[in-house]
């Protein structure tokens, strides 16, 4: 998933060994969501180009393992609950340290080996940044990195996202959640068009 001008080859395998990353038959990246406990939550497979930007073919589309299992079960009419939480979250029961959350999961797997610092997750999308899910990161340093886009969107929805959290009981003595304006700041009017993201920026 990861090309060798991202990363050394040590790194690529050191990173995927710390998210556990699998792979499909068909060659996706299977982007294990494991909880602070060590439970798997669920899955999503991905597919990328050499260029280690996603593969956006039909056949290839973001597949998750539960709607895969859920597609096999004999029993199609039993409930099928799910509760994902960040990718990356089993590494807050193993490190200490400020967290970085970023969109793509891609993304937190590269900068982990980037900025070792900071503790990586991802989203896994836009709207995913939700209240709920940080829980098991109150007492924690937090920073945001969204992705950009023309109109600032990312930016607003993760800044308000944040405002709620830090308005919540459970997050109360906890550091203020910090948002990055980098993107915003510096990006440029043909990048927030492609809507980049953070390893796009660094390695442009």
């Amino acid at each position: 998933v990861v090309r060798m001008s991202y990363l050394t080859h040590e790194q690529m395998v050191n990173a995927a060994c710390h998210y556990r990353l699998g792979a499909s038959r068909q060659g996706g990246v299977i982007f294990w969501q494991i909880d602070q406990e060590g439970r798997v939550r669920d899955g999503k497979v991905m597919y990328y180009r050499p260029d280690c930007h996603r593969d956006k073919s039909k056949e290839h589309r973001p597949t998750w393992i539960s709607t895969f299992l859920k597609r096999r079960d004999p029993f199609p009419d039993a409930p099928h609950e799910t509760t994902h939480c960040f990718f990356g979250l089993h590494l807050i029961g193993e490190r200490e340290g400020g967290v970085a959350i970023v969109e793509a999961e891609k993304t937190a797997v590269i900068l982990s080996e980037l900025y070792p610092q900071y503790i990586w997750l991802a989203a896994g999308g836009l709207g995913e940044v939700q209240v709920d899910k940080f829980r098991p990161l109150r007492g924690r340093r937090v920073i945001l990195f969204p992705d950009t886009d023309p109109d600032g969107t990312a930016y607003c929805r993760w800044y308000h996202a944040a405002e709620e959290v830090m308005r919540s009981v459970f997050w109360e003595d906890s550091p203020p959640i910090r948002v990055s304006p980098l993107l915003e700041l510096h990006a440029t009017s043909s990048q927030k068009s492609r809507k980049i993201d953070l390893v796009d920026y660094l390695f442009k």
